[in-house]
């Protein structure tokens, strides 16, 4: 085989995750309409961290002092995101969530700069302002505006650009598999206990939410993040961002096949938001050093990312 065909194969995997990150937004909301929104998440997390184990079996062996310390600190983030994300779905479309979601590329940025204290860059500024026109087209393209679910997926976001931070800093230092294995426990034991002491645990999952767990918890999370680990020794870093933030666009196209509408409004500020993204996110990175934080994880929710930087630590500076 090729480099080229190699290369090729390996984009064409890399957007077959962004399909399936795409369709679960669709997937979770009709789950959670049937079944508690902790206790799902609970599953999900219990059977991505059994998955993840089965598919890399010596990630143990990475631990390193600190490692659960600071697995743990990005977990919490991760958890609110989830929560936050979830619980969107019950009071907006899948569409709109997918999009607004993915607003973190480029809160990201601008909370690195308020917290580094150093002026955002011009790519920045431009891609926050672009997704910015695109939320305020977004939110008054359903007919009731914006929502208490918008508002709660838009806290995801933040909660997500948290979590990106973490792992973009002090995360650096400690082995990815390592760091996402204790996430996704974290997720599923914290999860699991909220749905214990205020839901029902003892709901046996419907045949579909039990789809919605396979793909959530295998394809979506053990399965997807095998695939970014191999594109990335493969492809460059911007290369795979850009290709991982069209997640947003097959959400909003599951979300259209499975009857919802965005409106000219709506799209026009889809459109606006996945520029944003592409001028925050790419743009921001092409001939840059410095500290620049390169997706390595789906919108849908964030498990690892990749720093570029020119030798300094973002933590310490």
């Amino acid at each position: 085989m090729s480099e080229r065909t190699r290369r090729l194969l390996v984009t064409l995997s890399l957007v077959g995750v962004c399909v399936v990150w795409g369709g679960t937004f669709v997937m979770v909301k009709n789950a959670v309409a049937e079944y508690p929104l902790y206790g799902f998440l609970g599953w999900r997390f219990a059977i991505a961290v059994v998955a993840f184990l089965l598919l890399f079996p010596g990630t143990f062996r990475r631990f390193a002092p600190g490692t659960v310390r600071v697995g743990m600190l990005a977990g919490v983030f991760l958890i609110a995101g989830y929560i936050f994300q979830t619980w969107g779905l019950q009071g907006t479309t899948a569409s709109k969530a997918a999009f607004i979601t993915g607003m973190f590329v480029v809160i990201t940025p601008a909370m690195q700069a308020i917290l580094l204290r150093r002026p955002p860059r011009a790519t920045t500024i431009a891609g926050v302002a672009l997704a910015m026109v695109g939320l305020w087209l977004l939110s008054g393209a359903s007919a009731g505006g914006w929502s208490a679910g918008d508002a709660r997926v838009l806290l995801c976001a933040f909660a997500y650009s948290g979590h990106m931070i973490v792992l973009g800093g002090p995360g650096r230092r400690h082995d990815a598999r390592a760091l996402t294995l204790v996430q996704l426990a974290v997720t599923a034991v914290a999860c699991g206990a909220v749905s214990l002491a205020i839901e029902r645990p003892y709901m046996w999952p419907s045949a579909d939410v039990w789809v919605a767990l396979a793909v959530t918890g295998v394809l979506a999370s053990a399965v997807a993040f095998a695939v970014q680990t191999y594109a990335q020794r493969i492809l460059s870093p911007a290369k795979t961002a850009l290709v991982l933030i069209m997640e947003p666009v097959f959400g909003g196209i599951f979300g259209w096949m499975a009857g919802e509408t965005l409106g000219v409004r709506g799209i026009a500020g889809s459109a606006l938001i996945f520029s944003g993204m592409i001028v925050a996110e790419f743009l921001g990175g092409v001939g840059r050093r410095g500290e620049h934080i390169v997706l390595e994880s789906g919108l849908e929710g964030p498990a690892v990312a990749v720093t570029e930087t020119d030798g300094a630590d973002m933590a310490d500076e």
